[in-house]
């Protein structure tokens, strides 16, 4: 059963929970951006704002109690992993769905 946040961790549940929101966004964003405008030099930037996504979930999946080694470690786990892929599989598929009947990307083509 899970546990109620302390009254100590409160602050700690706040931020940590702002951060996994802004860190989120910005892994999308320099990911989006590092695609659309062909800057490869911003993936590093964008898999490090994912780390910090990781980081600030752990931290708050502590301070909620929510490491009780059940449900809770699965839904976190699977998040991760879904966050990470899921902007791969939507580039992929906006890809797929705008490619002409040439058979060529279109997002490859030069401008």
């Amino acid at each position: 059963m899970l546990q109620p946040v302390e009254l100590a961790n409160f602050f700690t549940v706040f931020f940590s929970a702002a951060l996994v929101i802004l860190c989120g966004a910005l892994y999308a964003l320099l990911f989006a951006w590092s695609r659309v405008s062909r800057r490869p030099w911003l993936m590093p930037w964008a898999y490090a704002a994912y780390a910090g996504l990781a980081v600030s979930v752990f931290v708050l999946g502590r301070a909620a109690n929510l490491f009780d080694g059940g449900l809770w470690t699965v839904v976190i786990a699977l998040m991760l992993v879904g966050y990470l892929l899921a902007p791969h599989g939507v580039w992929h598929l906006c890809v797929g769905t705008h490619a002409q009947g040439d058979g060529k990307d279109p997002l490859s083509q030069p401008r």
